[in-house]
C-alpha cells in the first residue's frame, strides 16, 4: 500500500514540477519528440507500403508474365545501352503464343502512352491511354461497372470506341452518365461503351483511374505500333506459370529466331520484381529512419539525464525534508525516476501526436497508415528512456545524505 502511495505521490510531484518548468521541460524533451516523431514515421509508411503492395499487385492480374523489350526494375546493374538495341516487341507474337503455348490461358497485348481526352469544353490532361486487345481486361484483373468490354470484331475493325477509369469519368462528366458520348484523343472521336471499376493508386503514386482503354487496332492506326508492345501471358496457377516461364522463353527465342548461344533479346517480367524493390525500399526507410531516431534519443536522454541533475541539486534541501520525516531511499528514487519518465511521455504525447498530423500529410502524396502498436511501442520507448537515463541522478537523491542535504543553502 506504502509503495503504491508512493508511486501515486511521485508521479504527482513530477507533473507538478514539469508544469512549474514547462519551456524548461519542453525543451529537454525536444530530441525526445523528434525520435518518437521519426520512429512513428518510418514504421507508418513502411505499413502503408505493405498494405497497398498487395492491393496493387492485383491490379498486374494475378499468374501473369509480361514479355517485353526492356526489363522491369533498377536493381543491380541494368544494362540500358543493350537494352535499347533489342528488337521491338510485334503484335503477331500474341498469336504465335496462343498457337504454340500448350500452358497459358490467356495472350494479350497492349500498348501504353499518355495523352489529353476531351469531351465538349472540358479537359483532361495526362490520362493513360491503353490500346488493347479484347481480353484485357481478364488478365489486368480488371472489371467493368457500368457498360461492356469492346469485343474481338470491334478490334479487328478498329472501331472507335472506348472503356474509361472512374477518375477521367469524373474529371469530364461529374454527375452524368458517360455511356454513348463522344470524346476526343488525338483529334479523334471516341465512342465510351464501358466505366471500369475503381482501383485506387498503384503503390499509393499512380492513379490507375486516370485511364482510358481502346482497341489496339485503333491505337495503331492515330501511334503506330512499331515500338512499345507489351505481351501479357496469363496462367492458372503458379505451379503452372513456374513451368510456364520456361515454354514461353522458349516460344520467344524461336520466333525471335536466336541460336543457342545467343541470349534473349527480351525480357519476362514478372509483378513480384515490385516486391524486391519495395523490400528494398523499406530496409534503406528503417536502416536511415531508425539510425536517426536512435541518434535522437541519444541525445535526448542526455538532455533528460542533464536535467534531471539540475532538478536534484534545486531540491536538494527538499531531499533532506523528506528523508528527516521518514522517507525511504527507494521512495526517493522512484520519484525522480518518475520524474524523468515523465518528462520522457511528455515528448512522446507530442511526438505522436507530430506524428499522427505528418502521416496524414504524407498519405496524401504517397501512402502511410499508422498503426496502433506503434504508439505502445512509442511510449515503451518513451518510458525505458526515462529510466535508463534518469537513473543515476535519481541514485544520487536517493544516496544523498540528509544532513548534508538540509545544509545546503
Amino acid at each position: 500500500m506504502r509503495f503504491l502511495n508512493s508511486f501515486i505521490e511521485g508521479f504527482r510531484i513530477a507533473f507538478r514540477a514539469i508544469k512549474i518548468n514547462k519551456i524548461r521541460s519542453t525543451l529537454t524533451a525536444l530530441c525526445i519528440i523528434i525520435g518518437i516523431t521519426m520512429v512513428t514515421i518510418v514504421d507508418a509508411v513502411t505499413t502503408g507500403m505493405d498494405i497497398t503492395f498487395e492491393q496493387s499487385m492485383s491490379m498486374m492480374g494475378q499468374n501473369v508474365v509480361y514479355v517485353e523489350k526492356w526489363p522491369w526494375g533498377m536493381g543491380g546493374e541494368y544494362k540500358w545501352w543493350e537494352y535499347r538495341n533489342r528488337k521491338e516487341m510485334k503484335l503477331n507474337y500474341v498469336e504465335y503464343i496462343e498457337e504454340s503455348s500448350e500452358l497459358a490461358s490467356k495472350v494479350t497485348a497492349s500498348a501504353n502512352r499518355g495523352v489529353s481526352v476531351r469531351y465538349k469544353e472540358k479537359l483532361a490532361e495526362g490520362v493513360g491511354l491503353s490500346g488493347t486487345t479484347s481480353n484485357f481486361l481478364g488478365i489486368e484483373g480488371l472489371n467493368i461497372a457500368e457498360g461492356r468490354m469492346f469485343v474481338d470484331q470491334e478490334v479487328r475493325s478498329g472501331s472507335k470506341v472506348a472503356v474509361i477509369g472512374n477518375t477521367l469519368m469524373e474529371a469530364l462528366f461529374e454527375h452524368e452518365s458517360p455511356l454513348g458520348k463522344r470524346i476526343r484523343i488525338g483529334g479523334q472521336r471516341f465512342t465510351i461503351i464501358g466505366v471500369l471499376e475503381k482501383q485506387g493508386k498503384f503503390l499509393g503514386l499512380e492513379d490507375t483511374d486516370n485511364r482510358i482503354i481502346i482497341p489496339i487496332s485503333a491505337y495503331g492506326q492515330m501511334y503506330g505500333l512499331r515500338s512499345g508492345i507489351q505481351i501479357g501471358v496469363q496462367y492458372p496457377d503458379q505451379p503452372t506459370l513456374r513451368e510456364g516461364e520456361y515454354e514461353l522463353e522458349g516460344i520467344m527465342r524461336r520466333v525471335r529466331k536466336l541460336d543457342a548461344t545467343e541470349e534473349n533479346d527480351f525480357a519476362l517480367n514478372k509483378p513480384e520484381a515490385f516486391k524486391q524493390q519495395l523490400e528494398g525500399m523499406k530496409a534503406g526507410i528503417y536502416t536511415v529512419g531508425f539510425l536517426l531516431s536512435g541518434l535522437s534519443l541519444l541525445i535526448g536522454g542526455i538532455g533528460v539525464m542533464n536535467i534531471m541533475f539540475v532538478s536534484v541539486r534545486e531540491r536538494t534541501k527538499e531531499i533532506g525534508i523528506r528523508k528527516a520525516v521518514g522517507a525511504k531511499s527507494w521512495e526517493i528514487l522512484t520519484q525522480f525516476l518518475l520524474e524523468s519518465i515523465a518528462i520522457c511521455l511528455l515528448g512522446g504525447i507530442i511526438g505522436v501526436a507530430l506524428a499522427a498530423g505528418l502521416t496524414v500529410l504524407i498519405n496524401q502524396a504517397f501512402v502511410a497508415v499508422m498503426n496502433v502498436s506503434v504508439v505502445v511501442v512509442a511510449f515503451s520507448i518513451c518510458t525505458i528512456v526515462g529510466v535508463v537515463f534518469g537513473f543515476i541522478p535519481a541514485y544520487r537523491a536517493a544516496k544523498s545524505d540528509p544532513i548534508e542535504s538540509l545544509r545546503f543553502e
